[in-house]
């Protein structure tokens, strides 16, 4: 079965240290406290590119059981807070806000 994820993608902010405090000490533990019905969080820091600079720095997947579980979610007073939240600490832009379905294919090493 396929997962259901929300995705947070973050333009590259204009002060990374300051960005990068925010988002430990502020919105991470808003995340886990208020995304309620979440069974993963994923928080990736986007480190290079073979184009250059890259143009986002930090990709945020929350995942969920089930479509309705991540809806129910979207539609918390919680949630519309902590999005809110990510959109007044992203100062290289709005981020970018996705719903995906996510396949996972395992190879043996």
């Amino acid at each position: 079965m396929a997962g259901v994820k929300f995705i947070v993608i973050y333009p590259r902010p204009t002060d990374i240290e300051a960005f990068e405090k925010v988002y430990q000490d502020e919105h991470v533990p808003m995340a886990v406290e208020k995304l309620v019905g979440k069974t993963k969080l994923v928080a990736t820091k986007v480190l290079a590119s073979p184009q250059g600079t890259p143009p986002f720095y930090r990709i945020a997947e929350v995942h969920f059981p089930s479509m309705e579980a991540l809806e129910a979610c979207a539609a918390s007073a919680g949630t519309k807070e902590t999005l809110a939240h990510a959109v007044s600490i992203s100062t290289g832009g709005t981020p970018i806000f996705l719903v995906a379905e996510e396949e996972t294919f395992t190879f043996a090493p």
